[in-house]
């Protein structure tokens, strides 16, 4: 990688007026990196009115720099806006490698950043570091069966990083702010959102969760998702899906955790009728603490379970729910 360019930048998410966890989560990443890579630490914010809590909080999570573009074409998320914004920030700061959320719309924006620079895109990277000279990246592939190691050849280097993998940790620095200029004039913009939608507003975020209950075909039927969320709620939890759920028609595409679905690390995961089938396992194995339900004992998601229970999701989940409670209230 050549001298030309400097420093780092997060090109940050934002929901209800605080930056994500997995943006706070790449600029703790990230800063680890400064002083290899040289040049300061930067931090790309859109929004669609002000950003200056958005600023203040990447500040405390060692931002040195900010690229703050604000329109109310940026309220909802949109590609092209996003990506013109996101775009407009890399050029500002000139980065060596630019960190992406691996969510949805990060995954969106940084793939269309990556062909109008004309580089390559790392994906879903769990760890970033520096060895003999290069920027270097590991991330899952084929299901989770082999860690990737990569090197960046090309500057910048572009990447989306997985939620929940690298530690939050504050580290309180001087921020400078440059506001970026962008025209979003109508002719320009390919679409234009005119309602949002929000089903169930107030699930928590899998992405985001720090503890997730999903639920599979072993529940027999979508009414049986109840206690699932009764559960998840005693636990602080977020609802998920098996794909077998999804697809019987049992909860909307949104829940599902998997290879064609939500890619999830929470520090606990517990499966209730889910069988642990490879495309399930390859959306949740980096889960810090398995615990797995289910009446057959031979299913394949106890092989990787850190606690298997065999026995029948409803007799075993109405009762962890009613423990959970207890001793919630006692405490």
């Amino acid at each position: 990688m050549s001298d030309t360019r400097s420093g780092l930048l997060v090109v940050a998410e934002h929901r209800d007026g605080k930056l994500a966890n997995v943006s706070l989560e790449s600029l703790s990443a990230a800063r680890g990196l400064v002083e290899a890579l040289g040049g300061p630490l930067s931090v790309a914010v859109a929004a669609g009115s002000s950003a200056d809590a958005l600023v203040a909080e990447a500040a405390r999570y060692g931002a040195e720099r900010a690229y703050v573009a604000v329109s109310p074409e940026l309220e909802t998320f949109r590609s092209g806006p996003h990506t013109d914004a996101a775009l407009a920030a890399i050029t500002a700061a000139q980065p060596r490698a630019v960190l992406f959320a691996n969510t949805a719309s990060g995954r969106d924006v940084a793939s269309r950043c990556a062909h109008r620079l004309g580089v390559g895109l790392l994906g879903d990277v769990t760890r970033i570091y520096w060895e003999d000279g290069s920027l270097r990246v590991s991330h899952p592939c084929f299901g989770g069966t082999v860690l990737a190691e990569k090197e960046a050849t090309t500057e910048p280097a572009l990447m989306t990083v997985r939620t929940n993998v690298f530690d939050r940790v504050e580290s309180p620095a001087t921020i400078e702010t440059q506001a970026l200029s962008l025209d979003f004039t109508p002719s320009g913009l390919l679409a234009r959102v005119i309602e949002v939608v929000v089903e169930d507003a107030g699930m928590a975020s899998l992405e985001e969760a720090q503890i997730i209950v999903s639920g599979g075909r072993g529940l027999g039927g979508p009414e049986n998702f109840a206690m699932i969320h009764e559960l998840a709620d005693a636990l602080g939890a977020a609802v998920g899906a098996s794909r077998a759920a999804v697809d019987a028609g049992w909860k909307p595409h949104q829940y599902q955790v998997g290879q064609t679905g939500k890619t999830v690390s929470p520090k606990l995961y517990v499966a209730c009728g889910i069988s642990g089938a490879i495309q399930h396992k390859a959306g949740m194995q980096s889960s810090d603490y398995i615990v797995a339900i289910n009446k057959d004992p031979d299913a394949p998601i106890f092989g990787f379970a850190d606690l298997g229970v065999v026995g029948d999701v409803f007799t075993v989940v109405p009762a962890l729910t009613e423990a959970i409670k207890k001793r919630t209230a006692a405490a």
